[in-house]
Parts: C-alpha cells; structure tokens; sequence
C-alpha cells in the first residue's frame, strides 16, 4: 500500500469516533453533575447555619 491509500483509509475510518463521543457525553454528564452537587451543598449550607442561629436563640427567617 502506498501513502496515499493509507491516508484515504485512515481518514474514512471512523471507528475511534464513538469513543470519543461518549468521552464527551460523559465529561457533560459529570459537570452537570459537579453543578448540582454544588448548588445543593451551598443550599444544604445556608439552611444549616441558619438552623443553628436559631438553635442559639437568634431570630432568623430560614424559609429562604
């Protein structure tokens, strides 16, 4: 075989591509998941420091 052919089949080919496809599916996956986590945990945070002012004895409005 020469370069030429080698060339054209290598571009033809694409067997390596459903790999990267999901590499990307689940790098979007994981941020997703990376945003949620920290959105809950900063919620999750608030509502615990709020709960503990008002186990000291402060006045605190934790419905928000």
């Amino acid at each position: 075989m020469n370069f030429r052919s080698l060339l054209t089949e290598f571009v033809k080919d694409e067997s390596g591509l459903t790999a990267v496809e999901y590499a990307i599916a689940g790098g979007l996956v994981v941020g997703g998941m990376i945003a949620a986590f920290v959105t809950l945990g900063d919620n999750a945070t608030a509502k615990i420091d709020c709960l503990g002012k008002a186990v000291n004895g402060a006045s605190t409005d934790c419905s928000s």
